[in-house]
């Protein structure tokens, strides 16, 4: 399955997808995932932010970590993102030093682990509300 990618760019949306408190942590960076709200949710599209604080780095290598981080997730989302789904990913110090290849491998990884959270949540979910019916 493959889906398109658009670019979050508001910061509202940042905080959004923050407030899920759905995330992953890899050595070299953070994926934080929440659903899209209704009014946005297309059901076809994988939204996508990145953001780099100063922590990182200089200017130089927080848009090094940024544009490697827009390489793996032009790579990875489209087969394994959910459509209807924000992510962010959060570069941390390591992101312009890590290996490509291993880049990869923790955002797959960390795709998983978000949709494991998700599919957790959502029976459990489904059981609470069948306990107060």
């Amino acid at each position: 399955m493959t889906a398109d990618l658009v670019r979050l760019k508001n910061r509202a949306d940042f905080l959004r997808v923050a407030a899920g408190r759905r995330r992953a942590v890899r050595p070299a960076f953070i994926v934080q995932g929440a659903p899209q709200p209704t009014e946005d949710a297309s059901g076809t599209s994988v939204r996508v932010g990145f953001t780099a604080s100063r922590k990182v780095g200089n200017a130089v290598v927080r848009n090094r970590a940024k544009r490697r981080l827009r390489a793996i997730a032009a790579e990875v989302l489209p087969q394994m993102g959910h459509p209807g789904t924000d992510y962010v990913l959060v570069a941390r110090a390591t992101a312009s030093e890590r290996p490509y290849a291993e880049l990869l491998g923790d955002l797959e990884g960390a795709l998983r682990q978000l949709a494991r959270q998700t599919a957790r949540d959502g029976s459990s979910e489904r059981a609470r509300t069948a306990v107060e019916t």
